[in-house]
């Protein structure tokens, strides 16, 4: 009788400390946290955009994964199924979480037929497609800092990362702590290959982790601001 009681306390106890130790995997501790880098601020906003939808798409006040998918959506089934399953899957549940696609006017048959595609058995209702003008696209594309050009129609398998307040997210300093240990070249991560399955799975999910970690801080009052130094980083990113 004794034994039994002991192994149900044993059982109990890990029961109890299992989710705890989920949660303690799952955010980043607190001395080896870094807030997530500001590459670059004042993103244009999408409301002259329009959309399928009966509200307009702003990404103000939100956590927002950008992409840019082009004249033929389903040319780019590949990089929505990958940002679909690694990236909105993963999110969804969280607060002002969205995926905003931004297409050109004209391929509003095409989205119905890529939306049959990735929406499989459940409505995507964070997930939103804004449509726009040529010039529109370029514009908003031009307030965003990347190392690739939007290409001729409209599209781009790169996606990005923009906070609540219009600032584009990313790494200062990209590299793993191996190769800065190895002591590799330094370079910038702006946005995240959608075709790249391991660098979307890893590096850009645990950015996107890593910046709702920032907004829960900030709400528990255990944010320090001065850590981010986004003022010295954009100077020095630009130098």
């Amino acid at each position: 009788m004794k034994a039994d009681k002991v192994k149900r306390n044993i059982v109990l106890g890990i029961l109890f400390f299992l989710p705890v130790a989920f949660l303690l995997m799952l955010y980043p501790a607190k001395h080896n946290y870094e807030p997530l880098n500001v590459v670059n601020e004042k993103v244009s906003d999408t409301k002259g955009f329009y959309t399928d939808r009966a509200d307009s798409i702003v990404l103000k006040n939100h956590i927002t994964v950008l992409g840019f998918l082009g004249k033929s959506p389903l040319d780019k089934m590949i990089s929505a199924s990958n940002l679909k399953e690694l990236v909105y899957d993963k999110f969804k549940g969280f607060k002002n979480f969205q995926i905003v696609i931004v297409v050109p006017e004209g391929t509003e048959e095409d989205v119905k037929a890529l939306k049959k595609e990735i929406n499989t058995y459940e409505d995507l209702k964070f997930w939103h497609y804004a449509f726009g003008t040529e010039g529109e696209i370029k514009m908003l594309f031009n307030t965003l800092k990347s190392k690739e050009r939007l290409s001729e129609d409209l599209s781009t398998n790169n996606v990005f990362i923009i906070d609540k307040d219009l600032n584009q997210r990313g790494r200062i300093d990209g590299r793993t702590e191996r190769e800065i240990e190895d002591k590799k070249p330094a370079f910038s991560v702006y946005s995240y290959n959608t075709i790249e399955v391991s660098e979307i799975k890893n590096m850009m999910s645990d950015d996107v982790r890593v910046l709702f970690t920032e907004y829960r801080q900030k709400r528990e009052g255990k944010f320090d601001d001065s850590n981010t130094r986004r003022s010295k980083e954009i100077k020095k990113d630009n130098e």
